[in-house]
């Protein structure tokens, strides 16, 4: 499944300081079970407008992960908390199907 959300840099952060508390904090929430990765993209328009996104096998395993606190955790998120707002966007399943466009080298 897959977590989204949509950052919004306020003025006097860079996504490059969102960045490096995400990679900080997602660091340590990898380490959970089904913890599959994260990625942050930037919008092409607007570089102080992110989207984030988590990678879990199972929703279940993602909830377990929120429900153990983990104060380091907690205290990156709050470091970055003041310089960005954040707006979940949702919870997504695996998709049910992929279109990729036909392999044109064979």
């Amino acid at each position: 499944m897959l977590y989204i959300f949509e950052v919004h840099i306020k003025p006097g952060y860079t996504a490059e300081d969102y960045a490096d508390a995400w990679v900080r904090a997602s660091e340590l929430i990898q380490q959970a079970p089904g913890a599959r990765g994260t990625r942050l993209h930037r919008k092409l328009d607007d570089p102080s407008v992110l989207i984030a996104i988590a990678e879990w096998d199972s929703k279940v395993e993602r909830d377990a992960m929120e429900q153990q606190h983990n104060p380091e955790v907690a205290a990156i998120i709050r470091s970055a908390a003041p310089f960005c707002e954040i707006r979940p966007i949702g919870e997504f399943d695996d998709a049910e199907w992929v279109v990729l466009p036909p392999d044109r080298g064979a």
